[in-house]
């Protein structure tokens, strides 16, 4: 339980001393709050698609300005059943190897010892649900460590015909997970993404992951999940995804959702998950951009006014994802060569970079029980208006999504998990109301004088907002 189980011996042995209540200390590692998250495509980064190829940007995404480095599967993966050329990350023939693809271990290490160098946190994607169907345990573990049929086969899940599914009812597979696991912090990894959390029982998360907590007390897990029994931060992982926020935000964008639905999701989720647990918010990741589409196909011209609720609203953690600090707009290929040439900065580069300053300046939008509540401002219909505040911090945010037009009512149906995470509603060509919408006012009266983030211009009095679809103001104080 992070620093929590650190205290926990001490305190038998200082019973005549008061201790400071476990409850006040904090359940998250202190550089974790402010921080914004990369997503690095090993296999896609550099025209060499190698560990140094990684190594060689790290100054760009210093520049950048994210903290935490969340390198894609880069263990050694299958050869039995693969698909397309290169194969899936995601079927791993043995998780101590590194995958020849991107070099060797020493170029990992020497990768993990540049990026720490440079004052980065470096997490690895953790796949526990599944592994290769020639994963090295096949003939070192008994057959019980699959899932099997009646035949005796090891079976697989969904279209996933390149892996084989792990048997969590036999607790010998947690501990194999747990070795790995701790093979990887040994050589001083700062915590995991886990793959899939919520397709493992949450019994084998809350099985190891408060040891491994209490060894490793600063380290940072992350589920692949939105579930309220993984997202005690005492107990499991230090952030969940915000599956059901990113479909809202595509839905938002696309007319098929309001305002009304979003703020109502903000409600819920805030009732759901406790104050201290971190979200995950993202415009695109891995899956999204090369199965449902870049942040562009599926959000239009209201992709960066989306990227702003992402970094602003409460609980959020941001992602961003390779190539987006240079507003990629193409699919990335996932099991063949697909490299990034060109990494010229741009207007995207810009906007990013703002948006990472924004989280790191404001305190008001730290993740978890450190950040600012929101409060709503009136603001006409389509426009999501708020503001949060810290110790004199605040920051006011305001984006317009439109208004859908009479004759594109909005489509019924919540987003659902899945095996691709997808919600069959957003596959395929929508038109985006926000380009049929007109430009709306709002004024605002200000408490004092505030910086316009995306201008730098000073504004005080009665600030008077005109917002086209799509466009946004964020002003701090």
């Amino acid at each position: 339980m992070k620093r929590i189980l650190l205290l926990a011996a001490a305190a038998l042995s200082l019973a005549a001393c008061k201790q400071k209540p476990a409850a006040q200390l904090p359940p998250h590692p202190d550089w974790t709050y402010n921080s914004v998250m990369y997503e690095v495509n090993i296999r896609q980064f550099s025209p060499e698609g190698t560990f140094a190829g990684v190594e060689a940007q790290l100054p760009r995404l210093k520049d950048l300005g994210v903290d935490i480095l969340w390198l894609m599967p880069m263990y050694e993966i299958g050869t039995e059943g693969r698909k397309g050329t290169l194969g899936s990350y995601y079927a791993i023939s043995d998780y101590k190897k590194v995958n020849p693809e991107f070099g060797t271990m020493a170029d990992f290490e020497h990768l993990l010892a540049a990026a720490h160098k440079l004052g980065f946190k470096v997490i690895l994607d953790w796949v526990a649900n599944q592994t290769a169907p020639d994963n090295v345990w096949m003939t070192e573990k008994p057959a019980e460590f699959y899932e099997r049929d009646a035949q005796g086969n090891a079976i697989w899940e969904y279209d996933w015909t390149d892996t084989r599914s792990l048997n969590y009812e036999n607790e010998e597979v947690w501990w194999a997970q747990d070795d790995a696991m701790r093979f990887w912090l040994e050589k001083g990894v700062d915590g995991f993404r886990c793959d899939a959390a919520g397709e493992v029982p949450a019994e084998f998360w809350k099985g190891i992951l408060p040891k491994m907590n209490a060894d490793y007390p600063e380290i940072y897990l992350l589920a692949e999940a939105e579930r309220d029994n993984l997202a005690d931060p005492a107990e499991t992982f230090d952030a969940n995804y915000a599956w059901e926020l990113h479909h809202l935000l595509n839905s938002l964008a696309q007319g098929r959702k309001t305002v009304a639905d979003l703020k109502d999701y903000v409600a819920r989720d805030a009732a759901r998950f406790p104050k201290e647990a971190f979200r995950l918010t993202f415009t695109s990741n891995h899956d999204e951009n090369s199965w449902s589409g870049t942040e562009f196909e599926r959000e239009g011209a209201a992709a960066n006014a989306c990227a702003v609720l992402c970094f602003t609203l409460p609980g959020s953690q941001p992602l961003i994802y390779t190539g987006q600090e240079i507003g990629l707009s193409r699919r990335l290929e996932f099991f063949e060569k697909d490299p990034i040439t060109d990494w010229s900065a741009n207007e995207y580069t810009t906007f990013w970079k703002k948006l990472v300053d924004l989280k790191h300046g404001n305190p008001a939008l730290a993740a978890g029980e450190r950040g600012g509540a929101l409060e709503y401002i009136d603001a006409p219909d389509g426009v999501i208006a708020f503001s949060r505040t810290v110790d004199g911090n605040k920051v006011i945010v305001l984006a317009n999504f439109g208004v859908a037009p009479t004759d594109s009512p909005v489509i019924p149906g919540e987003a659902k998990e899945s095996n691709d995470n997808r919600p069959a509603a957003e596959t395929g060509g929508t038109p985006f109301r926000n380009l049929a919408s007109a430009p709306v006012s709002v004024d605002l009266p200000l408490d004092g004088e505030y910086t316009d983030w995306f201008t730098g211009a000073k504004v005080s009095g009665t600030f008077t907002a005109t917002l086209a679809p799509g466009e946004y103001v964020v002003l701090t104080r």
